[in-house]
């Protein structure tokens, strides 16, 4: 015979069944009791498509590949965000900016291609952490539902922020809180002098 360290084992009583017991009666009572309490409780689902429910401030949503000021993208196509990502789903191709396209890219390299694949994604955070040019953020929208897989496929059009000088009211919208966050970010403080 063993010896036990814990209570945690219980004997089982093989004694046999009364006839209350074997009808299961009782047991049915208690689960149509449990049943029926739950349908006077408040519902824990919500009504989706016109209510949202509240997120965290620090909630990852949808990528957002960002602009600047002028309306020319920010993305220089380095590859960081692509590398960084565990889950492998970033997907770029480069090209270089050709004579006159000053007004729509930064840089002298630019995004050609740019996919991420949501259905790999694990809104971790880290491609918008590699991105030495701020081009890239995880907004606070909800990611939306689909049928298909090529739905699940965000190409650049998809994510690129409206533009700032042809559509500010939509631009603002889709910064949300990141616009409030970089206004104290950047506002220099001035120190008196007296």
């Amino acid at each position: 015979m063993s010896v036990q360290l814990t209570n945690r084992a219980k004997q089982v009583d093989r004694k046999p069944m009364t006839f209350l017991e074997s009808i299961y009666l009782w047991n049915i009572m208690k689960g149509m009791a449990i049943t029926i309490s739950h349908l006077f409780r408040k519902k824990a689902t919500i009504n989706y498509p016109e209510q949202t429910r509240s997120v965290s401030k620090v909630w990852r949503g949808l990528h957002v590949l960002n602009r600047d000021a002028e309306g020319r993208e920010n993305c220089t196509a380095c590859g960081l965000c692509a590398v960084a990502c565990p889950a492998e789903a970033i997907t770029m191709e480069a090209a270089e900016r050709l004579p006159g396209e000053e007004h729509l890219y930064r840089e002298e390299k630019y995004a050609a291609k740019y996919e991420i694949n949501m259905l790999r994604c694990i809104f971790c955070g880290l491609c918008e952490e590699a991105c030495p040019k701020d081009a890239i953020y995880l907004s606070q929208t909800i990611a939306p539902s689909n049928y298909a897989r090529k739905g699940f496929i965000y190409k650049k059009g998809d994510l690129l922020i409206p533009h700032p000088v042809n559509e500010p009211e939509a631009y603002q919208k889709a910064l949300g809180e990141k616009a409030d966050n970089n206004k104290i970010k950047k506002e220099p403080t001035i120190p008196e002098t007296a």
